[in-house]
């Protein structure tokens, strides 16, 4: 028998539709014939309770910092602590950065954001020949344990969270930042912070990878290991659905690929001996917030149930912190536009906001003016205050996921992780996350999607405010950031005097136990954190590591 209550619904929905719908759709057509998210779900004109029947609240909400933690990952949420307000920042030497991160600790930031330039990265040092014209361009140059030091000169490191967006040589920038940490008295035990250390990903969507995808994966389980005895507040890994937005994925994809990745990544370290509980708490994980607002707020909440699910069903993982899924956001950079800069001023706030709502623990807040180069000093500050606004004076951090019960946002909710759950299963049938890199699958369909977007724009199908639609020719800022090419040099200088002044027998030992860690199969970690004692450059120790492993070729997905 019908539900009276239902019955009334469809009474009264069928009432409006032949009463008012109808007569206001004769009078003037609807903007567009379909209205969808980015992930090409069809959005409804009214959503009610008939969208979701059969939900269940207990198994699908719930409540915060419960299992599956759709809601939050902590019981109090943004009432007991604001998220981390974390600015990325790095450019030039380690001088200028630390310079710039001061200034930002200074204006209110709460957690340290490092962005290394292309030669760190791809594990190079600034006199190789194919760094030169990229050093310290697109952030920050590190070669040294002497650049390290610099760097975080006068910075609490027993009080800070630092978080480190690198990849290939993550390996290495760990060891360096620990290796000054303990030259600064401060334990392993009592620093805290991230590294990115995702590779697979960047072999989907943002190439700066330097060995083949199972290297890779041998040097990112043996972190996890090291860590889980050695750094026990350091977050391994942060799995990156971001880079693969920004190569032009939609929102269900960069869910989906994110979480495949990740699932690799734990299969990997219990295949290698690892326990689950012993090393899931201390995943991380990094998305990108873009424009679609409540598509962006139901991906966060769908990426938690998911995970939480995915760790207590498929890995067996008995410790709830094991199942809670902790993520940094950053606001898009690909949505940036260089016309009409001050736009962009708007967009950042509105995916912060969204970012916010969806129950981020740390936020970067890009700058309006990063679309033509490296934000300015004013510019950073201006998106600093961005967070502290969305914090202090709009009301939305007083309660705990203020959206939850929506019926569009659950019905959203509910169709993204419908969406994503396909393509994990098509990844799953290819042999999971790696083998389906290798296939290119990954890489073909975010190209699709970039492909689909861009020629929606193309076709103004998608307005760009100031770029296909109210345009103005209005002129570009004079003021950007400009990085002064003498400081390549200047780099140099300082590597070369590292090599002079260092035991030169002592860094030729060190470099040869990386690669006797790296051929033999014993952890590489110790072997790294040695050779950054003995004053090897990231260069030297990362070539170590590519006589045993070689260097990656992509595949081609044309």
């Amino acid at each position: 028998m019908a539900d009276p209550k239902s019955k009334a619904l469809d009474s009264a929905r069928k009432q409006w539709q032949e009463q008012k719908l109808a007569p206001a759709l004769k009078r003037g057509k609807e903007r567009k014939e379909k209205f969808t998210t980015s992930s090409d779900i069809e959005i409804k004109r009214t959503y009610d309770p008939a969208d979701l029947d059969g939900f269940d609240y207990a198994t699908e909400l719930g409540f915060p910092g419960q299992y599956p933690f759709t809601r939050g990952v902590q019981p109090t949420m943004y009432r007991g602590r604001m998220w981390t307000m974390r600015q990325y920042a790095g450019f030039g030497t380690a001088e200028e950065s630390n310079r710039r991160y001061r200034y930002l600790f200074e204006q209110g930031q709460t957690g340290l954001s490092v962005a290394f330039d292309l030669p760190t990265q791809m594990g190079r040092d600034s006199d190789h020949p194919l760094a030169a014209g990229e050093v310290g361009r697109v952030g920050v140059s590190i070669g040294s344990l002497a650049d390290m030091e610099t760097l975080l000169s006068d910075l609490p490191l027993d009080r800070i969270s630092t978080s480190m967006t690198i990849n290939a040589t993550a390996s290495i920038l760990l060891a360096l930042y620990l290796v000054a940490a303990e030259r600064r008295g401060v334990g392993w035990d009592k620093v805290n912070g991230t590294i990115q250390n995702d590779l697979l990903k960047e072999y989907i969507a943002r190439g700066t990878y330097i060995y083949p995808p199972r290297g890779s994966m041998r040097i990112i389980t043996d972190i996890f290991s090291f860590a889980s005895k050695e750094v026990p507040n350091w977050n391994t890994i942060s799995i990156s659905g971001y880079h693969i937005r920004e190569a032009g994925s939609t929102a269900a994809q960069e869910l989906a690929f994110t979480l495949a990745d990740a699932i690799a990544y734990v299969d990997a370290a219990v295949k290698a001996g690892l326990k689950v509980d012993s090393f899931a708490s201390r995943l991380s994980f990094f998305f990108n917030v873009h424009n679609n607002f409540f598509e962006e707020i139901a991906k966060f909440r769908a990426a938690r149930r998911m995970w939480a699910r995915i760790m207590k069903e498929r890995f067996g993982a008995a410790d709830e912190r094991s199942m809670m899924m902790r993520f940094h956001a950053q606001t898009a950079g690909s949505t940036l536009t260089a016309q009409q800069v001050d736009n962009n001023v708007v967009r950042v706030a509105m995916q912060a906001m969204a970012a916010v709502l969806g129950g981020a623990q740390s936020l970067h807040t890009n700058s309006r003016d990063e679309a033509l180069a490296l934000p300015t000093e004013s510019s950073v500050l201006l998106a600093l205050r961005t967070q502290q606004l969305i914090a202090y004076e709009s009301g939305v951090a007083d309660t705990i996921d203020p959206l939850g019960g929506a019926y569009f946002l659950e019905k959203l909710t509910d169709e993204l992780e419908a969406r994503a759950r396909e393509y994990l299963s098509r990844i799953d049938d290819l042999g999971g996350a790696v083998a389906a890199i290798e296939r290119g699958y990954q890489q073909r369909e975010i190209q699709n999607a970039a492909y689909l977007y861009q020629r929606e724009i193309e076709t103004k199908q998608r307005i760009i405010v100031g770029v296909n639609q109210f345009t103005d020719g209005g002129e570009l800022p004079k003021d950007i950031l400009k990085v002064n090419p003498e400081l390549e040099e200047k780099q140099k200088r300082s590597l070369a005097r590292v090599r002079a002044e260092r035991d030169g027998a002592r860094a030729r030992a060190g470099l040869k136990r990386v690669e006797a860690a790296a051929r033999n199969g014993t952890n590489l970690m110790p072997a790294i954190v040695d050779a950054v004692r003995a004053w090897c450059t990231l260069g030297e120790i990362a070539d170590a590591m590519r006589r045993v492993f070689g260097e990656y070729q992509p595949v081609n997905t044309l």
